[in-house]
């Protein structure tokens, strides 16, 4: 059996997420559920930064673009939120890359715009 990767961080991250679905539902944009997630990863006394740069590269040069994941939660997990009818692969891909960019094993895409409940996804790199 294959151990789950950081599976009391992301347990303790998913409760916010759900605290957060339960108090608002569904329906509201993306930037509403990131404030109030950063509110209640705080209640919660989550380590977490919002919106940092991560630096790209290709071919040995920096490149001037970053990608800016919503957070990155304990150092270690990213955590991507959306706010759709469904995740789909782009929003995957857009998470492989935020963890090839900055070296870290698992990434969480938050989707609060589906309904009845939050749907997410774990992405092991």
């Amino acid at each position: 059996m294959a151990e789950i990767v950081f599976k009391e961080e992301s347990y303790r991250i998913m409760g916010a997420c759900f605290e957060v679905y339960k108090s608002l539902g569904c329906g509201f944009l993306e930037a509403v559920y990131q404030e109030s997630l950063e509110i209640e990863m705080s209640i919660q006394v989550l380590p977490f930064c919002v919106n940092s740069p991560l630096s790209l590269s290709y071919k040995g040069h920096t490149l001037k673009q970053r990608y800016v994941p919503d957070f990155i939660c304990f150092d270690k997990i990213v955590v991507e939120l959306k706010a759709v009818k469904e995740i789909d692969d782009l929003h995957r891909a857009q998470v492989h890359n935020y963890l090839k960019a900055s070296g870290h094993k698992l990434g969480l895409i938050v989707n609060f715009g589906h309904n009845p409940s939050v749907e997410y996804e774990r992405i092991v790199r």
